[in-house]
């Protein structure tokens, strides 16, 4: 399964502007993660840069280690002042791990998608 298919257009008109949406796999692992950054990476270096990267985590049932580093990685990767936001719920498995990794220190999490949009 490709993980293009997962990502929307991140310059959907619907966003505010500046921000770019990219909706997360059922699953993120070994499997996958590398093939999600190159993706993530490719959709956001357009000449009309996003000042905040929004994940959404929401529809992920499974993540492990990978998927943290796959977050770190896209923070570091992109342009300078760009912002990353993160949407997963509390009871999740994607909020889960974040939560017991120390990434919600690190990176802003909300907990529904309009929170996280509207930050």
């Amino acid at each position: 399964m490709s993980a293009v298919t997962f990502l929307p257009n991140p310059s959907d008109p619907a966003h505010p502007p500046g921000h770019a949406l990219l909706r997360f796999p059922s699953e993120i692992d070994f499997s996958n993660a590398r093939d999600l950054l190159g993706v993530i990476l490719a959709s956001v270096r357009t000449p009309a840069r996003p000042r905040v990267l929004v994940l959404d985590l929401s529809a992920t049932l499974f993540m492990d280690s990978q998927g943290v580093r796959l977050i770190n990685d896209v923070r570091r990767l992109l342009r300078p002042g760009t912002r990353v936001y993160v949407v997963a719920r509390p009871d999740s498995a994607a909020g889960r791990v974040l939560e017991l990794t120390g990434l919600r220190r690190d990176v802003p999490v909300y907990d529904n998608l309009p929170e996280a949009m509207a930050a």
